[in-house]
């Protein structure tokens, strides 16, 4: 058991202080890192972001960075032309980068070129080209967030991974650039479903470092399809592309059902035109996210919800790798538990399980008294009692209680 007040990922904006846009920014990062959704899975405990501009007191710059406050650090660095042009500033940008690269994986720079001379710092690492995306201010605003989420989730993933196997290369490169797999889930059986999918998963080979899996397309010849979709359910994250005809339809409903088993990441894109007649009860109790089938103008909007979920389930599966599994009867769930959640046959040894997110609830002639537990808040009276009637010999524990149990 670590220190249950440490937080998992601290996020440092730096900019210099006579660039009068810098502060918009920063706030911009942080509404949307200190939001409920992250406090919740790490037992409310918040992502610290921390804006450095300001110099310290009798001095030119600001105090320095600690990079062992958090398990994970990301620092942006928003690079424009005050910044590059000030030669003190210059050298503490330096410096940190070279306290970063002594350090392996576990701090990160993000260099951010809101203009192209923010290139003249001279750095190594990849920047953000924000002066190079030709979009409105509302659209730059929302990739900008969208490709800091994406790559603060490869750092938690990593980060996951050292703790899972310490015994291997920290700096091990290959594994970091693993890219993260989108499942496009899809009814065929309506004029727009397909089609729609189509234009998601365009729109992610052309704007973005995530790979998708589209089963017309990226089936072999000679497989078993169902092997395949169980697979690639298993290792990515769903997004349920829910049109009139989706809950109708066998196979789009067994992806949810694994999906909800596996407890991987997963949304539901709201693409109804009239009516479902029997909507499908297990895509609930994840987002839901409005999209016009016709006019398809949110597919930024809806990967980015997605990227958010992606982020916040290696959060949760960080927090719990740090809280220490003590207990074979418990179950750690990424999402408020429901009653799909006591349906999986499969007895997982909790020990010895590879992955937190494919752990099954043992069966009550196995364990006595099993214990699900779950991000915060908790759920409320009357989905308790649901489960108070069905599963009397379960408990029902949000992460800060467990914590404060343990």
């Amino acid at each position: 058991m670590t220190d249950s007040t440490r937080t998992i990922l601290a996020v440092y904006v730096v900019w210099h202080p006579n660039y009068s846009e810098g502060s918009k920014i920063a706030e911009l990062v942080y509404e949307h890192f200190r939001n409920e959704r992250h406090k919740n899975v790490l037992g409310n405990v918040e992502l610290r972001v921390v804006f450095r501009s300001s110099p310290a007191p009798n001095a030119a710059l600001p105090p320095a960075i600690d990079l062992d406050e958090a398990e994970t650090t990301a620092i942006i660095v928003l690079a424009e032309s005050k910044l590059v042009g000030d030669s003190e500033w210059v050298d503490y940008i330096h410096n940190l980068a070279g306290r970063i690269k002594s350090r392996g994986l576990g701090s990160w720079l993000f260099p951010v070129t809101l203009k192209k001379k923010g290139l003249n710092i001279k750095i190594d690492e990849q920047a953000l080209r924000w002066d190079r995306w030709k979009v409105t201010d509302a659209e730059r605003d929302q990739r900008l967030i969208r490709e800091l989420v994406y790559a603060f989730s490869l750092m938690l993933r990593h980060y996951l991974e050292h703790l899972r196997h310490p015994e291997e290369d920290d700096n091990d490169l290959e594994r970091y650039l693993k890219k993260v797999q989108i499942f496009l889930s899809h009814s065929k059986h309506d004029s727009y479903g397909e089609r729609i999918a189509e234009k998601i998963r365009d729109w992610l080979h052309k704007n973005s470092e995530l790979l998708s899996f589209f089963d017309r397309i990226d089936i072999p010849a000679g497989v078993r399809s169902q092997n395949v979709l169980n697979h690639q359910v298993k290792a990515s994250a769903v997004m349920a592309v829910h049109t009139d005809s989706y809950s109708s339809r066998e196979w789009c409903r067994r992806e949810i059902i694994e999906a909800k088993h596996q407890n991987v990441p997963m949304i539901v894109v709201n693409c109804m035109t009239d009516i479902d007649e029997r909507g499908f009860p297990y895509m609930g109790n994840v987002p839901i996210v409005r999209m016009d089938p016709k006019a398809t103008d949110r597919i930024e909007v809806v990967i980015g919800r997605l990227l958010d979920e992606v982020f916040k389930d290696f959060l949760w599966q960080c927090r719990v790798e740090l809280a220490g599994r003590s207990n074979s009867d418990t179950l750690f769930m990424p999402r408020p538990p429901e009653l799909i959640s006591l349906a999986n046959p499969a007895l997982i040894s909790f020990a010895n399980a590879e992955l937190i997110s494919s752990q099954a609830l043992p069966a009550d002639t196995e364990v006595a008294a099993p214990t699900i537990v779950y991000p915060d808040p908790p759920l409320g009276a009357e989905e308790e009692q649901l489960f108070e009637k069905i599963a009397p010999h379960v408990r029902l524990l949000t992460l800060s209680q467990w914590l404060a149990e343990v």
